[in-house]
């Protein structure tokens, strides 16, 4: 049985140079989601929603093994990210930002099928945010992104040049949240070789 991959299927959105920014066109997309706000490193909300995520997710990929025949490879972590201030990014001031954490399923999930998991799961092992995930629907359409390689926190720099160079030279404006992809695991890589990255839905001015 082949695994289904969305890395792979959609190697231009997960794969992007780290060069120069590039602009894609996101289709519709499927995801598992857990909305809450606050600093993602302090705030507990954020460890539990990433932890109903990936269960459910695992949850979902086994039943659609023994049920359908169909595997599929576990997508990596994502995010969206909004503030009333955009320079609350740039200026990283983590305690203002909102959040959507998220996991791509793929387009054959239906929400029956999520439902049944957030069951299952339920049934093995309490976890704090497991009523908050629900299935999501998110199109991007025309976006802009570039790979980060390195922490976190060194965003900031790449951000400042999209939103104050890339965006006006382009005649470009944003339209939507921002959208970070881990494609690291950030408990067993370095920080400097983190690979993150980070997307911007734009509209022309």
């Amino acid at each position: 049985m082949e695994k289904y991959d969305i890395k792979r299927a959609h190697k231009a959105l997960y794969a992007p140079s780290s060069a120069d920014f590039a602009i894609v066109d996101v289709p519709e997309m499927h995801y598992l989601a857990v909305d809450g706000h606050g600093d993602p490193n302090t705030a507990q909300a954020y460890a539990d929603a990433i932890e109903a995520l990936y269960g459910v997710s695992y949850t979902l990929k086994f039943e659609s093994k023994n049920a359908l025949g169909r595997d599929f490879v576990v997508g990596p972590l994502e995010a969206l990210w909004r503030a009333a201030d955009m320079m609350a990014f740039t200026s990283r001031d983590k305690d203002s930002w909102d959040w959507t954490a998220m996991i791509i399923q793929p387009e054959w999930i239906t929400a029956e099928m999520v439902d049944a998991a957030i069951v299952t799961l339920r049934a093995k092992r309490p976890l704090a945010a497991i009523e908050k995930v629900r299935l999501m629907t998110l199109n991007e359409g025309g976006c802009v992104q570039i790979l980060h390689i390195g922490s976190y926190d060194d965003e900031a720099p790449t951000l400042d040049r999209l939103h104050h160079e890339y965006l006006p030279a382009h005649n470009l404006d944003f339209n939507g949240d921002h959208h970070e992809i881990y494609l690291s695991d950030a408990r067993r890589t370095d920080p400097a070789k983190l690979k993150t990255v980070l997307r911007q839905p734009v509209k022309a001015l």
